[in-house]
């Protein structure tokens, strides 16, 4: 039986592939053009200007005890570093040198902090107290009186960092008891282990404010 003729088939609907190639390229470069539009407009606004430093040497200054102190530091330097090598300000100790132990506490607006971790250009315009500063005008700050009447230091090294953190706890709360005082002082160790002695420093400065009132 003789095949019989098939119907024609449709044209395909919708567009061609060389049209959508055509339209697909008109598209790219109107984005292209759009983004290099948004890019010159960004570019036109003026960036904030900012101050490179380092990596060589900056010119400093800092406020020690009530004393400008200049000096030239690489920004790498440390606050301990900064006050220990270049000022001459030894009060505070290099032990652990991390951040866990210390020996190298110092105020700062009145606030504890560890020297050993922060830059020496983080402390400019703030007020930086160093155990020196518990001596003033020939007399010894109460605190590290204490110390030395209940003999609660033996190496020493330690001592800055606690009496400095002691004064502080008092000045912040001129009524606290002595366990509020060793909880500020939770951030001190003593290597030597003269807690013992260190309380009745506590005890006895709480009870001299006590007797204040």
């Amino acid at each position: 039986m003789p095949n019989s003729p098939q119907a024609p088939i449709p044209p395909a609907s919708g567009l061609s592939r060389r049209s959508f190639l055509k339209g697909s390229g008109a598209a790219a470069a109107g984005i292209t053009g759009l983004s290099q539009v948004v890019s010159e407009g960004l570019a036109q606004e003026k960036a904030p200007e900012t101050v490179a430093i380092g990596p060589g040497s900056v010119k400093i200054e800092l406020t020690v005890n009530g004393m400008p102190y200049t000096a030239s530091v690489e920004p790498r330097v440390t606050l301990l570093d900064a006050l220990r090598n270049y000022m001459d300000v030894t009060g505070c100790k290099r032990v652990c040198d991390r951040g866990s132990c210390g020996a190298c506490t110092v105020t700062l607006d009145g606030k504890v902090v560890y020297s050993c971790s922060m830059l020496a250009l983080e402390a400019r315009g703030k007020e930086i107290k160093t155990a020196e500063a518990l001596y003033n005008n020939g007399k010894v700050d109460a605190v590290p009186t204490a110390f030395v009447k209940f003999d609660a230091q033996q190496c020493g090294f330690c001592t800055p960092g606690f009496v400095v953190a002691m004064r502080a706890a008092l000045d912040k709360n001129p009524a606290a008891t002595p366990a509020e005082v060793e909880d500020a002082l939770s951030g001190n160790i003593c290597r030597c282990g003269t807690y013992s002695q260190m309380r009745d420093t506590i005890a006895s400065l709480c009870q001299a404010k006590k007797g204040d009132k």
